[in-house]
């Protein structure tokens, strides 16, 4: 029997709906409709509840309900601020790295985030990929025997039906370089009423299966979201977390220790923290480098290495990312100074001699 968790109401697109639910300021109209003419809205049920019993300006609603704010591009933002546009050899795959690449079937999401790095390619009804160009991307990846690793990303892969990952699963599992198949996804979260059991079955492979789960505060995890992870962690799927450093979100010591903590909680492990790109109209969202580097700081005394993540960097122009934590060692003539997690500095003798 299928185990599908219940969820209720509908998905929120329209300025219209957004008014109804008192989600915005009725004078904001005019610019809301602006801001969703350029910018997909999406809040999926799972999300409007909580943003109901948590209030507008909640760390959840400011991640999904569109503000005037985004109509505020400066110079330094763009539309392709991770320089994906240069690694595209043929439609739906991206391909930066020699052993890993981007497989994008679809671009569509249950939610659109409002600091999205590709908010202007994504949308309901958005491009995927036609049934030849599928396939013609499956044969890109079958061309490459350095490809260790395929990751399925878009928009969101999960909202594909069950039927439609099961062929994407059969086609990857039969090519022998493969050694993991990466879903980026924030279902378990934001729709947690689609993993039902003819997902899960769709992830059976030979392969390592890793879901990527996108989740920024800890009260995003809901008693439905709990048991989609569940399910996904009981059946073997490797579960990590990314999560996007936000201004108003999750900026600060607190917030993120209980996000990560929440993370391990549930069998996730948080992976990375990304400084947020440089996408347009999303600068109300992003902290400086150095408040990044002192949240990272403040929290390694709190938690365990298991709740830490690389804080990361996208470089523009499509360098690919690079840590960006602290440092927490420094030169001093002939011997190194090391800093610990109180802020207290120690002495060490030159290359541990």
């Amino acid at each position: 029997m299928d185990t599908t968790i219940s969820s209720s109401s509908r998905t929120l697109h329209t300025t219209d709906e957004l008014l109804n639910e008192r989600l915005i300021d009725p004078a904001d109209r005019r610019d809301i409709d602006e801001v969703s003419d350029v910018f997909a809205v999406a809040i999926s049920p799972e999300m409007l509840d909580k943003i109901q019993r948590e209030g507008p300006d909640s760390p959840v609603a400011r991640q999904f309900v569109p503000s005037p704010k985004e109509l505020n591009i400066i110079p330094e933002e763009c539309s392709d601020p991770i320089g994906d546009a240069a690694y595209v050899p043929i439609k739906g795959i991206t391909h930066r790295y020699p052993d890993r690449l981007l497989l994008i079937p679809i671009h569509s999401c249950a939610v659109y985030c409002r600091f999205c790095f590709r908010r202007e390619k994504v949308g309901p009804g958005e491009e995927y990929l036609k049934p030849e160009e599928l396939e013609a991307a499956l044969d890109y990846i079958r061309s490459k025997p350095d490809l260790r690793e395929v990751i399925l990303t878009g928009g969101d892969p999960l909202v594909l039906s069950p039927r439609r990952i099961k062929y994407l699963m059969d086609q990857l599992n039969q090519i022998p370089n493969l050694d993991v198949i990466r879903f980026h996804t924030r279902i378990p979260v934001v729709a947690p009423e689609r993993v039902t059991d003819e997902l899960i079955e769709s992830f059976d492979t030979d392969k390592i299966t890793c879901v990527v789960l996108h989740v920024n505060h800890a009260s995003e995890f809901g008693d439905n979201a709990r048991a989609a992870i569940r399910k996904l962690r009981k059946a073997g799927i490797m579960l990590v977390a990314h999560s996007v450093l936000l201004k108003g979100v999750n900026n600060n010591a607190d917030a993120l220790t209980d996000l990560f903590r929440e993370c391990v909680r549930n069998g996730v492990k948080p992976y990375y923290l990304h400084h947020c790109d440089l996408a347009e109209g999303t600068s109300h969202f992003r902290t400086t480098f150095e408040e990044g580097q002192e949240l990272m700081r403040a929290i390694r005394g709190r938690v365990s290495g298991l709740a830490q993540p690389t804080y990361v960097l996208h470089i523009p122009d499509g360098h690919g990312k690079v840590p960006i934590g602290p440092s927490y060692l420094q030169r001093s003539g002939e011997k190194w100074i090391v800093t610990d997690y109180k802020g207290q500095t120690h002495e060490y003798a030159l290359n541990g001699i």
